[in-house]
């Protein structure tokens, strides 16, 4: 993999990490339709993609340092408290990251194959980009938006875990999967996405961190300096997202990212039907 090509598509990773488009399917539609330079096969292609999400979720660490520095030590601070005191909501919060992010731990050991090979197939990624941002489209049309992250419960947080979970699908959306069902048990949009964000963290870090280590012995100097350079490309692009995004659902709706997701899904159907593209890479 040349330079250009890791900063393009640590680029494309960080503008697509937050938003509810899937930035693993568009990281590997990249690679495949702007003829970019990626001779990966699909365990080496999840490794990388893997590997340079650590850049977004280094975004998402500092965006919301302040509040993570505040969960962090009210979390530990419920282990101190007195006998019948009231648990505090940041301490609360911790712990439903924790829980929450179980439900993606295990279906990624459990179903790690099929993720790295079955799955990445630009015909699954066309399919979920449709159907999924079709039933985005629908939850975000009828939700309430009342709920401020506050309410969160422990089985609504469970819930979100289970809505990450589905992420490991390319095409699905880590944040589109989560959301969804933040809006779905009837939380506003900014508090389903800041809860989304948090609930990333856990995952995605050991995610990356495990990819890496574990292909590290397999990756020559050249594949090394450009995982860098795509790590830190997507975590500049990432953090001006986050930023964003957020602004934006104080006010806005989702139909834009539906809109994306379906045409996006479309092309590539259209693609694959005309034979100008293959179905599996």
């Amino acid at each position: 993999m040349d330079f250009f090509s890791a900063i393009l598509l640590g680029l494309v990773q960080g503008l697509t990490e937050f938003l509810p488009i899937s930035s693993s399917a568009h990281v590997q539609i990249a690679s495949e339709l702007l003829g970019l330079n990626v001779s990966l096969t699909k365990p080496e292609l999840t490794a990388f993609i893997a590997t340079i999400q650590l850049g977004t979720e280094a975004a998402v660490l500092i965006f919301f340092w302040r509040d993570i520095v505040r969960i962090v030590k009210a979390w530990f601070a419920s282990f101190r408290r007195a006998g019948g005191t009231p648990i505090s909501f940041d301490a609360k919060l911790g712990w439903l990251v924790i829980v929450g992010s179980l439900p993606v731990v295990v279906v990624g050991l459990v179903f790690k194959d099929a993720i790295e090979n079955g799955l990445r197939s630009l015909a699954v990624i066309a399919w979920t980009l449709i159907i999924f941002g079709i039933a985005l489209g629908v939850i975000d049309r009828f939700a309430k938006n009342s709920k401020p992250i506050t309410e969160l419960s422990t089985a609504h947080g469970i819930a979100f875990g289970i809505g990450q979970a589905f992420a490991v699908i390319p095409g699905v959306s880590r944040s589109g999967g989560t959301i969804s069902v933040g809006l779905a048990l009837g939380y506003t949009r900014e508090a389903a996405a800041r809860y989304s964000f948090l609930l990333a963290i856990p995952a995605v870090i050991a995610s990356g961190l495990f990819e890496f280590v574990t292909s590290f012995s397999d990756l020559n100097q050249d594949q090394i300096w450009a995982i860098a350079i795509a790590t830190v490309a997507a975590f500049v692009s990432g953090y001006l997202v986050i930023g964003y995004l957020l602004k934006y659902l104080a006010k806005g709706s989702f139909m834009p990212f539906v809109i994306w997701r379906v045409s996006v899904g479309v092309l590539l159907l259209i693609g694959l039907s005309a034979g100008v593209l293959t179905a599996q890479i």
